[in-house]
């Protein structure tokens, strides 16, 4: 993955967007950057080339400044 990728907002289709929920806390998704964020579980999610990766497991923690902008 390049760092362009990393970087650059993360377009997915509005619809498919409403379907996803956290794996954990079954409560909708925020899309930031390049990564879904969960308030309720206090998890982020990436996207690798247009794909969430919503593993429980390979979630990072949300920060509480990121959480404040949720």
């Amino acid at each position: 993955m390049s760092d362009n990728a990393n970087t650059a907002e993360t377009q997915l289709d509005p619809e498919f967007l409403a379907m996803l929920v956290c794996p954990e806390s079954h409560k909708p998704l925020v899309l930031k950057g390049n990564r879904l964020l969960c308030k309720e579980s206090r998890k982020a999610y990436r996207i690798e080339d247009g794909i969430p990766i919503l593993l429980i497991d390979e979630a990072e923690r949300i920060t509480d400044a990121e959480l404040a902008e949720l």
